[in-house]
């Protein structure tokens, strides 16, 4: 007797061979839809644009362009409070120096001055000025911190400035009659980026040409025939 098969399904039926698989159904191509969208060509808003401190001269050597002058951007209340708020930081400083000295505010042109007179403050000057350049940077992040704008403030402690402006200025005068007299470059000593300011806005004022040569800290002012 035959058993049957449990399943109760036949099997395949002898000598007809390995039944082929069959071939598997087609695939289904799908659409994206969303790659159908045109994409521009045109770069969005952030694309490729150029670094905005690519090439551009230090502010503080160059003669400032009567167009900066009159710039609509910084009015006199920032000014103002750019001045207010660096009285208030060099106070502190003064205080924690131990340190006695007055402030005077004041707008001169397009930045805030600040001015600290009074008592022993050549500790606060340093040898040939560094120590007061590096109070001027941190007293414009100070100002930076409040407003969130760059500021140009300028810092004079014991009328070193003014009184070095007044120098340079001579410097300068010697220089244009030198090139004047010879009708050659005249290259003058290596300058921080404020005397080489000084020197260039001298220089352009009595109509002459300057310009600054080498790298930092042996940057120069050449002044040149105009």
């Amino acid at each position: 007797m035959t058993g049957a098969d449990p399943s109760g399904a036949a099997g395949p039926s002898a000598g007809t061979g390995t039944t082929p698989n069959p071939e598997p159904p087609p695939e289904e191509t799908t659409v994206n839809t969303e790659s159908d969208t045109t994409v521009s060509d045109t770069p969005g808003p952030d694309a490729d644009q150029p670094d905005d401190t690519a090439g551009v001269a230090d502010p503080s050597d160059t003669a400032v362009p009567a167009a900066e002058v009159a710039d609509e951007t910084a009015p006199v209340d920032l000014l103002e409070r750019e001045g207010d708020i660096a009285a208030d930081y060099l106070e502190e400083l003064l205080d924690i120096a131990d340190l006695d000295g007055d402030l005077d505010m004041d707008v001169e042109g397009d930045r805030a001055s600040v001015s600290i007179v009074g008592g022993d403050l050549g500790v606060l000057v340093g040898r040939n000025g560094e120590v007061l350049d590096a109070l001027q940077e941190l007293t414009r992040l100070a100002v930076l911190r409040e407003t969130g704008e760059r500021s140009r403030l300028m810092l004079d402690i014991g009328g070193h400035r003014a009184e070095r402006r007044r120098a340079l200025e001579a410097l300068a005068a010697d220089a244009v009659a030198r090139v004047r007299d010879t009708n050659e470059a005249v290259p003058l000593d290596p300058m921080t980026p404020f005397e080489r300011k000084v020197v260039h806005d001298a220089v352009a004022g009595a109509g002459l040409a300057s310009d600054s040569e080498g790298v930092e800290p042996r940057r120069y002012v050449v002044v040149r025939p105009s």
